[in-house]
C-alpha cells in the first residue's frame, strides 16, 4: 500500500497543480476606449484597479487609442473584443450595416452642451441669432445645431457655423466664435475655468433634444454569442465598480488615479465630481423605448435614413 502511494503521489501532485493552474487562468478581454482614459471611463478603470474584473475571472486589457476613430475598425477586424462608443454613433453604424451591437452603458445621460462665455450677451438660445457657432464634427454637429435652432424658434440661416476642429475652448476663450456645440459639460467648462474664463452651459436635453445614453460599450455582432458569458461577467464587474464609486467617491478617485498618475490634474479632478453621478447604475440594462425615440429624432434631422429594430443593434446580455 505504501509503495502504491509513493507511485501515485507524483501523479496526484501533477493533477493538483494542473487544477490550480486551470483555476488561476482568466478569460481575456480587450477593450478599447474612444479616447484617452478620463473620468468618463471611471467604472472600467476602477473595476480593473479594484480587482473586480479579476474576481469575475477576467483579465481585461484597457487600450487607449491614438486615433478616436480607430476602435470600431479594430472591433470589426476582430483585433479587440469590446469598444467604448457613443449611442449616436451606434445608430449611424446600424443604419450603415456596420456589424456592432451595444452590450452595456457607461454614462446614461448626455454630456454635450452648447457653451458660451459667462460674460457673453447670450442669455437664451434666441440670442444666438447672427452669432458664430463653433463645431468640431462636421455633419453631426451641424444636424444637432439645426435641430436645436428649429426647436427654439430659429433657423440655420440665422447663425454662422465655423469648423474649429477640436479647439472648442480655445476658440471660445479667444472669441473667435460666440458659442460652441459639442462641448462636454464635465470637461470644457473646467478647462475654461483653469484659464480664467467662466462658461455658461445650455443643456441640449432641456431644449428639445431627446435624452440618450452618452457612452456605451459595443461588441462585434457576429462574435457576441461566443463572448456572451464573458460580457455578462464584465458587466457585473462594471456594476460593482459603479456602486463602489457612488458609495466611496474619494477612495474610488484614489483607485482611478492609481491607473495613471497624470490623471490627477485639476481638470480631471473637477471632471470626476461632475461625472460620477452620471454613471449607469445598471450598465447592462437597456431602455428600448429611449433608443427608439432617439433613432426617430436622428432620422428626422437626416443623421440616419432607416430605423431598424432595436434588437438588431442593442442587447441586454
Amino acid at each position: 500500500m505504501l509503495k502504491l502511494c509513493k507511485i501515485l503521489l507524483p501523479f496526484l501532485l501533477l493533477l493538483t497543480m494542473s487544477s490550480q493552474a486551470e483555476e488561476g487562468k482568466k478569460d481575456k478581454l480587450k477593450i478599447m476606449l474612444e479616447w484617452f482614459a478620463n473620468p468618463n471611463h471611471a467604472a472600467i478603470v476602477v473595476a480593473k484597479q479594484k480587482g473586480f474584473f479579476a474576481e469575475n475571472n477576467l483579465d481585461v486589457e484597457i487600450i487607449e487609442p491614438s486615433d478616436p476613430t480607430i476602435a470600431p475598425k479594430l472591433l470589426a477586424a476582430g483585433k479587440i473584443d469590446l469598444a467604448v462608443d457613443y449611442e449616436t454613433h451606434l445608430h449611424i453604424s446600424a443604419d450603415q450595416n456596420i456589424p456592432i451591437i451595444r452590450t452595456a452603458t457607461l454614462l446614461a445621460t448626455p454630456l454635450d452642451i452648447l457653451l458660451v462665455r459667462a460674460d457673453s450677451e447670450i442669455k437664451s438660445l434666441s440670442d444666438l441669432k447672427n452669432k458664430k457657432i463653433g463645431i468640431s464634427t462636421v455633419g453631426l454637429d451641424e444636424a444637432m445645431m439645426k435641430a436645436l435652432l428649429e426647436k427654439n424658434g430659429l433657423q440655420e440661416k440665422d447663425v454662422e457655423l465655423v469648423n474649429v476642429n477640436f479647439a472648442l475652448t480655445a476658440s471660445l476663450i479667444s472669441k473667435k466664435v460666440d458659442a460652441v456645440i459639442g462641448a462636454m459639460r464635465n470637461f470644457e467648462i473646467y478647462e475654461m475655468r483653469e484659464q480664467g474664463v467662466e462658461g455658461r452651459a445650455f443643456y441640449l436635453e432641456e431644449y428639445g433634444i431627446p435624452p440618450r445614453d452618452e457612452l456605451i460599450i459595443v461588441a462585434k455582432k457576429d462574435t457576441f454569442s461566443d463572448n456572451r458569458e464573458k460580457i455578462k461577467r464584465f458587466n457585473s464587474a462594471l456594476e460593482k465598480a459603479t456602486i463602489f464609486i457612488i458609495n466611496h467617491p474619494d477612495d474610488a478617485w484614489e483607485s482611478f488615479i492609481s491607473y495613471r498618475k497624470d490623471l490627477s490634474d485639476p481638470v480631471q479632478k473637477n471632471a470626476w465630481g461632475a461625472t460620477i453621478h452620471r454613471l449607469a447604475h445598471r450598465p447592462a440594462a437597456l431602455d428600448k423605448g429611449r433608443y427608439e425615440n432617439y433613432a426617430k429624432f436622428m432620422q428626422e434631422f437626416g443623421l440616419i435614413k432607416n430605423i431598424l429594430a432595436i434588437d438588431e443593434y442593442a442587447v441586454e446580455p
